[in-house]
């Protein structure tokens, strides 16, 4: 060791002497190890709530509880996307977390299934699998809602919703009157009312119900036209049969996972953004009792968000997610999704981009570079992190969340291979162990 000359210095209190000048070599060492001397340089560890894997800087145990956190202050709101390429282990995650939560205590539903994946996840742990489609058996009144002064409300709001599925547009402040008058019409039946109770009086509307809103009951009649050919289609079009009669199901609120099989349904996007709305909305009045802490999670979000209508309700749900004890997942392939949705500056865009704001936890796995630019402009992403996403391995996801960001390697228990691995189909390996997310 050179020691060099001292060098005094002078400050305002006196004269002082500099120490010695220390001529030691450069020393390299990982992250993990200079974070023991230097601990600015490592992330502090999240560590509450279930594990989800390994923090690839740190080599530490990752977890996530977004109520728990949320009532540290760390999220600002407890509703997480999940992006990223096909292949890279999106499914795994999220199955995984719904798995975990569970055994931590809280409950999952999953408001749509287009393609089946969750069954096997739902019976794992004796959850309830409801299926819906052309020949089974099931109906879902979407209009069963809790008793309560807001029952009606939440009707109307969820018929002109669907309306402006059908019609492919929304409906007019007339339409909005025929529905209502159409909805206490039926509600005056004296039990739940029906899709095709509200259907049958559109078509012959009340006189003395009429005559009381000031309107000609040839004008309400002609008003209610469209609505009632728009809801036509789920009494005696391509979805007869699922809504258009009494609940054949009971939930249990207090069952561990629900899940609605949409798959028998096909891809058509119409109706599975109709089988999504009445479906959901069936959903929230059957575990409105249940205080417990939910999951919603919406796979295959990219084909919902192309809905107007059914955008707008799910951003009504995600803002009242706090009151309700619910956190939301959206799971999309990649953010140039948004662009299939409408153009920068029209509504539909506009509710899209809201949905991602109210997401204070993003995971992004991998992106194509094409993909760059778009991501970071629409989740906030530092220069550092843009940077990772092409080159992130298989499992290994950005978690960006506010005053922190991690890189996490997910990493799948042997017991949850079994209905979690949606490539076993593809591989001629075994499951002797634990091994990476697929």
């Amino acid at each position: 060791m050179n020691i060099a000359r001292v060098r005094p210095f002078r400050t305002s209190v006196g004269r002082y002497a500099a120490g010695p000048r220390l001529r030691l070599p450069a020393h390299r060492a990982s992250s993990a190890v200079l974070a023991g001397a230097y601990p600015f340089l490592a992330t502090s560890p999240c560590d509450t709530g279930v594990p989800v894997g390994v923090d690839a800087f740190t080599g530490g145990l990752f977890c996530f509880d977004p109520w728990a956190l949320y009532a540290a202050g760390d999220l600002t709101n407890p509703n997480v996307l999940l992006a990223g390429v096909i292949g890279q282990g999106k499914s795994a995650l999220a199955k995984s977390l719904a798995l975990r939560a569970i055994a931590a205590g809280r409950t999952v539903y999953v408001p749509g299934d287009p393609k089946g994946e969750w069954t096997p996840v739902a019976r794992a742990v004796g959850g309830t699998v409801v299926r819906l489609g052309p020949g089974i058996a099931t109906r879902l009144n979407p209009l069963d809602v809790m008793p309560g002064a807001d029952a009606s409300a939440s009707r109307g709001r969820l018929l002109a919703a669907i309306a402006a599925l059908t019609l492919h547009r929304g409906i007019s402040a007339a339409e909005h009157g025929a529905l209502d008058a159409a909805l206490a019409g039926a509600e005056r039946r004296g039990t739940t009312p029906t899709i095709g109770h509200v259907v049958a009086a559109l078509g012959a509307p009340d006189r003395a119900a009429a005559r009381a809103d000031g309107v000609r009951v040839e004008d309400r009649l002609l008003d209610g036209r469209d609505v009632a050919h728009g809801l036509r289609r789920l009494v005696r079009g391509d979805l007869a049969g699922l809504f258009d009669g009494p609940s054949t199901h009971t939930l249990d609120p207090g069952a561990p996972m629900v899940v609605l099989d949409l798959s028998a349904l096909g891809s058509g996007e119409d109706a599975l953004a109709l089988a999504m709305t009445c479906s959901s909305a069936w959903l929230e009045g059957a575990l409105a009792a249940s205080s417990a802490k939910r999951w919603v999670i919406y796979d295959e979000a990219w084909r919902l968000l192309r809905q107007v209508a059914l955008v707008r309700r799910m951003q009504a749900q995600w803002k009242l997610s706090r009151a309700h004890g619910i956190a939301n997942l959206m799971v999309l392939h990649r953010l140039s999704d948004l662009d299939a949705i409408g153009r920068q500056g029209s509504e539909a865009r506009a509710l899209a981009e809201g949905l991602l704001a109210d997401c204070s936890t993003r995971v992004i796995y991998r992106q194509e570079a094409d993909q760059l630019a778009g991501t970071t402009t629409a989740l906030g992403l530092t220069q550092a992190e843009r940077d990772l996403l092409p080159l992130l391995p298989r499992g290994t996801g950005v978690w960006k969340m506010p005053r922190r960001t991690h890189v996490v390697h997910h990493v799948l228990h042997p017991a949850e291979l079994d209905f979690i691995d949606t490539d076993a189909a593809m591989r001629d390996d075994n499951h002797g162990g634990g091994r990476d997310a697929a």
